[in-house]
């Protein structure tokens, strides 16, 4: 390949050394790994990480495109040890691809070169767990579509967390962060029963939304009901849904689910929302499930958190998903014996 790893992608800019040569119990940073110019050898990697910087698509003002970076400099205060499950990360080999390029103004530009990036890494290494950084909500959209791209053939079902339904009208808002859902549903992309919804609460989605999910057959369920019967319960029986339907499952986190005193890192911060605690154990979940093959954090404006609460409660979430995904079982050696 004459361009890096492949033509709309460009390598980190922030690129942590490795200062130790231990292969278990490492810092975050020191674990994933980065590539040069190089032909790549994909075969070693079980998981690709991927960063969009984009938000000029946000209905609201955001410095989501910084979320990447921001991220990406919060590594240096996570382990790959997981205390709460016994489980060192470092058994997986995680590598950062670095970021899709994104034009300086024309987001129709941007969102091709994010669906030709989904698209590719299907194409270069399609054994890996994609997870990609945002960005706003815009970019789920054209990685759902690269992803039909690349399998045309699979059904794929949407595993939403989110305090918003994300289904306004295209016609008024298009490709925004407001719209991703409606964007898959009236691109034949997913079909609407094959959609999950939880965390929404609050007065924060108009009532006409609900009347679009209906109509849809989106499930959908609110923050509130989903505590009185349990996160983990709910989010069990929407895979176990899923897992009936579809050949996919693509988990898009949005972290304006969380309440704001846990995430007010967030264009759309507010009260009542989802706990911390509730959202590792989600996220965990799911990445458990064999079917839940691609996952994005979407949402998370460095710029408006306090004391990375926001960044460090993105950065856990991806370490839990993860965590899960160790525990599906594919990687042996997991346990820090």
């Amino acid at each position: 390949m004459s361009h890096y790893p492949y033509p709309m992608l460009q390598r980190p800019s922030m690129i942590w050394t490795k200062e130790t040569d231990k292969t278990r119990d490492l810092k975050v940073h020191e674990w994933i790994e980065t590539i040069g110019d190089t032909e790549v050898d994909w075969s070693p990697y079980d998981v690709t990480i991927l960063g969009v910087p984009l938000s000029k698509s946000s209905i609201s003002t955001s410095a989501a495109s910084e979320n990447p970076d921001a991220m990406r400099q919060a590594w240096k205060s996570f382990g790959t040890y997981n205390l709460d499950e016994d489980i060192d990360l470092a058994a997986l080999k995680v590598v950062d691809l670095g970021d899709v390029k994104q034009h300086v103004t024309a987001i129709a530009s941007s969102h091709r070169n994010i669906e030709e990036a989904m698209a590719a890494i299907r194409s270069h290494h399609p054994h890996t767990l994609p997870i990609t950084m945002g960005g706003d909500h815009s970019i789920t959209a054209r990685l759902v579509k690269g992803w039909k791209e690349a399998h045309p053939k699979e059904t794929i079902g949407i595993l939403q967390i989110d305090s918003h339904f994300d289904l306004r009208d295209l016609k008024i808002f298009g490709p925004a962060n407001g719209t991703p859902i409606r964007n898959i549903i009236e691109s034949g992309t997913v079909k609407g029963e094959h959609i999950h919804t939880i965390g929404l609460h609050g007065f924060f989605n108009a009532k006409e939304l609900k009347y679009v999910a209906n109509r849809n057959g989106i499930r959908y369920m609110t923050m509130k009901q989903a505590r009185k019967e349990g996160v983990e319960r709910v989010i069990a029986y929407a895979l176990e849904q899923l897992n009936q339907q579809v050949d996919t499952i693509y988990l898009t986190v949005d972290m304006d689910v969380l309440d704001i005193v846990h995430g007010p890192g967030t264009p759309a911060a507010a009260p009542g929302g989802m706990y911390t605690e509730e959202l590792f154990d989600a996220v965990q979940l799911a990445g458990e499930h064999p079917k839940v093959k691609a996952m994005d954090i979407v949402c998370l404006d460095p710029r408006k958190d306090v004391a990375q609460i926001t960044v460090k409660n993105a950065v856990h979430t991806m370490l839990s998903f993860l965590t899960g995904y160790c525990k599906r079982g594919e990687k042996g050696d997991y346990r820090n014996n």
